[in-house]
């Protein structure tokens, strides 16, 4: 696994804070920019789209969803360095939407590297309010070039589209089949690289990780499906 750059906290002392809460203070058209990559990354898996260029660079591309989209009445979740509060903050200032735990949040975005285990923690909602499930935007290294390839297959993707993710975590497959088990139920996902493209993983996706993308060797799972 590649690793995944840290993004810098904000500056210390209230004016460069507030420098940033500025900036993450999307205006609307950003808003509305933002928003159309988030629907059309899900509807279209594993497709590579991208977020509005205008947007400052003092902001990491995975708080865009949640700036974009966060209100009064949306529980959003920053994953950040342990003990760092501060693009919680800048967040929290710039959407009015409260801070919850992980396992409240609707809207979670993470500026750090993702341990598997936290994807089991989103909510994921219910049978009956599917809409209750989590939209997670974590941070990775690039969209292709990865150590395995993933088969994508489901609503939205033309047959089956083949995909190799940079900077994942160790274990993210697996983790994050569990996390959708239940459909209808289950967790969102979009993989956002430092300039700014991104790659939905609805619920609705099914992975399968077919081989290792350097030496071409299928892997168990596609020798599985072949029997």
């Amino acid at each position: 696994m590649t690793a995944v750059e840290m993004v810098p906290a904000p500056a210390a002392g209230a004016s460069g804070t507030a420098e940033l809460v500025t900036a993450a203070k999307l205006r609307p058209a950003q808003a509305q920019g933002v928003f159309r990559a988030v629907l059309d990354a899900l509807a279209r898996p594993g497709a590579v789209t991208r977020f509005p260029s205008d947007v400052p660079g003092a902001v990491p591309p995975t708080l865009l969803p949640v700036l974009a989209l966060a209100d009064l009445g949306t529980g959003v979740r920053v994953l950040e360095e342990d003990g760092s509060r501060c693009w919680s903050d800048v967040v929290s200032v710039a959407t009015d939407a409260p801070a919850v735990a992980l396992e409240k949040a609707r809207l979670a975005a993470a500026v750090r590297p993702v341990a598997a285990e936290e994807l089991l923690r989103l909510p994921r909602g219910t049978a009956d309010a599917p809409e209750d499930g989590a939209v997670l935007c974590l941070p990775v290294t690039a969209l292709e070039g990865g150590p395995s390839v993933w088969r994508l297959s489901g609503p939205g993707v033309p047959g089956e589209r083949d995909v190799a993710p940079q900077g994942v975590p160790d274990g993210f497959v697996a983790a994050r089949a569990e996390a959708v088990a239940g459909f209808p139920a289950g967790a969102d996902l979009l993989l956002a690289t430092p300039d700014g493209r991104v790659m939905g993983l609805p619920r609705s996706t099914t992975i399968t990780i077919v081989a290792d993308a350097v030496t071409g060797t299928a892997t168990g799972a596609m020798a599985e499906e072949e029997d």
